[in-house]
């Protein structure tokens, strides 16, 4: 490696070093700044942060956050926040709630979906795969955001806590599920729908779904206590 290798390298490693604070430091700032804000107007904190990426994005003048790097540092968020929803969750939970939590979420995705297929195919006058994901992304929620709400409201040990994170982990399986099966209708013309690939996506999603549950409790009841304690 010659000395001007050695000093583009080093010039890179500069620039994202900056980039990284810059668009870390901007958007805490700015975080902060708007949901003080939004707080003040007596709306959830949420908002001002929603406003906050707005303000940072390529589509606002000003400061722009680096396009390529904060997704990165998205994941990592939306990691940590799902990890505090299984903090604050748990199967007992989830069974407590079963009578309501998940024919309710169904039930719900269902009507949901349907009621977007028809606003996206005769309002909107979208084909039906286009329809049908409009209705799915209406029908469910995001879990964090849910959260968050009810940390604000100090409601998530309470029984509508209970019951409304058990309806949103449904949906969230029923996601999993849904990013299998999506891909597989979206058909090229003159194509037609494989139904024995479909059902074979749908039965091996579930399979691993059902497998890594089952193993996960196994490492968390069995394994993970031995761990810790040696």
């Amino acid at each position: 490696m010659t000395h001007a290798d050695v000093a583009q390298h080093a010039t890179n490693v500069a620039v994202h070093a900056d980039s990284l604070i810059l668009t870390l430091v901007g958007g805490f700032v700015l975080a902060f700044l708007f949901g003080m804000l939004a707080n003040r107007l007596k709306l959830s904190p949420l908002v001002g942060y929603l406003v906050a990426g707005i303000v940072v994005g390529p589509h606002t003048a000003g400061f722009v956050a680096d396009t390529e790097l904060a997704p990165q540092l998205a994941e990592v968020g939306v990691i940590l926040l799902m990890f505090g929803v299984g903090l604050h969750f748990s199967l007992a939970d989830l069974m407590k709630v079963r009578k309501i939590a998940i024919p309710g979420a169904l039930v719900q995705i269902a009507a949901a979906t349907v009621l977007g297929w028809l606003l996206g195919r005769f309002l909107l006058k979208l084909g039906d795969v286009e329809a049908l994901l409009l209705g799915f992304a209406l029908s469910v929620a995001s879990t964090v955001v849910l959260l968050r709400a009810l940390e604000e409201r100090k409601q998530v040990k309470g029984d509508v806590g209970r019951i409304a994170m058990g309806w949103l982990i449904v949906e969230d399986l029923v996601i999993v599920i849904a990013l299998v099966i999506l891909p597989l209708l979206v058909i090229q013309p003159g194509e037609a729908l494989n139904g024995a690939e479909l059902a074979g996506s749908i039965g091996w999603t579930l399979f691993k779904v059902v497998g890594f549950t089952a193993v996960m409790l196994v490492v968390g009841a069995k394994v993970l206590p031995w761990v810790l304690v040696r």
